[in-house]
This record gives C-alpha cells, structure tokens and sequence, in this order.
C-alpha cells in the first residue's frame, strides 16, 4: 500500500472489474479519458490478464479514499478510481501517468490532486524518475487544474489529435521534472 493523507494506492483486483466497467461506460466518466467506444466485462478481463503481466512498476493502481477519516481505528476504504505509469523509459527515466476517478461524488474534492502527487512523489522518490508527463484533453479543465496544482506544467499541444464525442480536440502535454518538485 501507498499512504497518502486522505487516500491509499493498492494493487488491483480481479473483483474491481466489475466497478471499472460501470466507469468505463459512464459517458460523464468517458468525457475525460481516452475511450470512446461500450466496454464489456469481457474486455476488461482481457486488459487486467495483459496487465498484470507488464512490470510492477507499470501495473495500474486502485485509489481508495477512507470513508470513516477520524474514527480511531475504524476503516472502511472505497475504491474511487485508478491510476499508474506506462511506457517507463528507465534509460531516460521517464514515464507517462495516467489517471481516472471514476466515483462521480468524489470529483471536485480535491482527491484527484492528493493522488497525483502522491503517485509523482512515489515516481521520483522510489522509482528514480526523472520525468514524467501526460496527455490531456484541452477541455478537461478540472483535471488541468489537478495537475497544475500538483506542479505539472503546460509542454506543448498537439492540434485536432483526437476525435471524441463529435468533434475534434487538441490534446495538451503537461509533464513535472524531479527538480520542479
């Protein structure tokens, strides 16, 4: 497990398909990832078999969030989304982060901030990067913050590079170096 102050990262399940598949085809959810097209239980099975056979470093996490923060001792942890790198380069020591809340009642709290932190944190800290960047929508502006406030900043934009939802959007790069951080 991987603490933060309101968050923790673990490994994820098989039984956690399910929950991504009803994400994965919320078109709210849809609006700030890569995916356009219904995803099945079938598929998402074929894509956890792929993944849990890439290195550990590039397996994707669960976010949970505690929902009993306070009561001492007491725990009960609520998967909200997911995250992690790919395409580790580590002769560069570069990687791409990837991330999703998926619980609707969870945006705009402030956990999507905490978690990409905490995972560049844990890349810089742990997995000796050097950088890491990522790709976002240019209309994703509760996520641009997210990662501006997490110390990301603006890189370039490739015009018109994706088609999603009836029209074409640019896709900015943002990416954090260790001495930024």
């Amino acid at each position: 497990m991987i603490y933060g102050e309101r968050i923790r990262f673990r490994a994820v399940e098989r039984e956690d398909l399910p929950t991504f598949v009803r994400w994965l085809n919320d078109p709210e959810v849809q609006q700030g990832i890569m995916i356009f097209h219904p995803f099945s239980q079938a598929q998402e099975e074929n894509w956890f078999e792929g993944m849990i056979k890439r290195p550990v470093e590039e397996q994707v996490l669960g976010i949970e969030v505690n929902e009993l923060p306070g009561e001492e001792g007491i725990e009960n942890w609520k998967l909200i989304g997911s995250l992690g790198f790919t395409d580790i380069s580590w002769r560069i020591r570069s990687a791409e982060f990837g991330i999703m809340i998926g619980e609707k009642n969870y945006w705009g709290k402030g956990y999507g901030t905490e978690a990409v932190r905490l995972l560049t944190q844990y890349g810089f800290n742990t997995l000796n990067l050097n950088r890491i960047f990522l790709r976002v929508f240019e209309d994703n502006h509760r996520a641009i913050r997210a990662y501006e406030k997490a110390g990301f900043t603006l890189e370039g934009r490739t015009r018109q590079a994706e088609f999603h939802h009836g029209k074409y959007l640019d896709v900015l790069i943002m990416s954090v170096l260790r001495s930024d951080f």
